[in-house]
């Protein structure tokens, strides 16, 4: 029995031996072909262009809105072609390029636009999957014929001539679109950032003095006493609107071009225009900021009807449809002289918005006596039609 029994013994180690060796001899296998499998993969073309894949950075051509590419080890700019492009890639590069939101996306043919016989171009990889570089692909040219068209836009984000009466100081860079306009060494008027190398004020700020070489505008400044004149910003162009009445102040606004145009910061941006067809209800809180005489001030105001402002109480009639009232009919609150041309500015789901420009009141702050902003929606499209581009860049 007991001889049986080692038997038996010997046996079932033998089974566990041979089940151990059998199952490392299948582990080994699958090791070596892993092994093998990630070898192969390495030493594959397509592996070899993940691994070193180029970089790739972007920019728009401010000229034609054009999507422009540069790949490292490429000499020149890319274009991009339009096939496999998405909402969600555009809205992508927008940001990345530092932008608040893309505004306007679009294909434009090829034959429409002058490119060199050695151009080359990128296209996005059939399978979108990896960093925004890792989509890109070079190639000579594009089948359907079309490139991308991107336009970004940063208006209306908010980072971080007397005064406005009852306001509250300005922290730096609260209204980063708000201007000083001086005509000679004096603050004359305030105005908005309308893009790079354009403010917009009221008319009767600069109307019988239309000489743009005796006009400076101070972008981004904290104090009047902080100004240096060499950092003022020369003005090349002045238009008024042609239906300005220096007597009603009817059509209260103009636009004046810059010599050079303005570097953007947190401390400069511009301030994005109103929709067309925006219904300004009465009491919504906008604000109104101004530089004053020494340093500037805001205060937040709520809109006036215009019918209830012009009843006999309180104007009689005077605002035209170019017209609107925002202030307190008990007074205490109001934009006054020195900040004519200034921003009335009202938040929306996605931006601030010029919605009024000062230009005139009775007195300051005085009951039943609010003040009076250019509507600038009523004005649109004069405003569009002196820069079809803005159309794009205000969302």
């Amino acid at each position: 029995d007991s001889a049986n029994a080692s038997l038996k013994t010997l046996c079932t180690v033998r089974r566990l031996f041979l089940l151990l060796g059998v199952a490392g001899l299948l582990a080994g296998t699958a090791a070596g072909t892993w092994l093998l499998g990630q070898c192969l993969l390495r030493d594959s073309p397509a592996a070899a262009g993940r691994a070193q894949a180029p970089t790739v950075s972007f920019r728009i051509n401010m000229a034609n809105s054009l999507l422009e590419a540069q790949v490292e080890g490429r000499p020149g700019w890319l274009l991009a072609c339009h096939e496999r492009w998405s909402l969600s890639l555009g809205t992508l590069l927008c940001r990345q390029l530092g932008y608040l939101r893309m505004t306007h996306q679009k294909g434009v043919n090829l034959t429409d636009v002058k490119v060199n016989d050695t151009q080359e171009f990128v296209q996005v990889r059939p399978h979108q999957e990896g960093s925004l570089e890792d989509v890109w692909q070079v190639r000579s040219s594009c089948e359907s014929g079309r490139i991308v068209a991107l336009k970004c836009s940063e208006c209306g984000l908010r980072p971080g001539t007397a005064r406005v009466v009852g306001g509250t100081d300005v922290p730096p860079g609260r209204w980063p679109w708000q201007v000083s306009v001086y005509h000679g060494s004096q603050h004359r008027c305030g105005g908005s950032v309308l893009a790079r190398d354009w403010i917009v004020t009221a008319a009767h700020c600069v109307h019988r003095r239309l000489q743009a070489s005796a006009w400076l505008v101070f972008a981004g400044i904290i104090t009047h006493g902080s100004i240096k004149q060499e950092a003022g910003l020369s003005v090349k162009k002045i238009i008024y609107h042609p239906l300005y009445n220096d007597n009603s102040l009817d059509y209260d606004i103009a636009v004046m071009k810059l010599q050079v145009p303005l570097n953007f910061t947190d401390a400069i941006r511009a301030v994005c225009l109103p929709p067309s067809h925006q219904d300004l209800f009465q009491g919504t809180q906008c604000w109104v900021s101004g530089w004053g005489y020494t340093r500037p001030d805001q205060a937040l105001v709520p809109l006036i009807g215009t019918k209830r402002c012009n009843s006999s109480c309180v104007y009689a009639g005077e605002l035209t449809a170019r017209m609107l009232c925002a202030g307190h009919l008990r007074g205490t609150i109001d934009a006054c002289q020195g900040d004519s041309g200034g921003p009335l500015v009202c938040r929306d789901d996605f931006a601030w918005r010029l919605v009024g420009i000062v230009s005139w009141g009775q007195g300051c702050a005085e009951p039943n006596r609010p003040g009076v902003y250019t509507n600038v929606a009523q004005l649109l499209p004069w405003i569009y039609h002196l820069f079809p581009s803005l159309l794009y860049a205000h969302p």
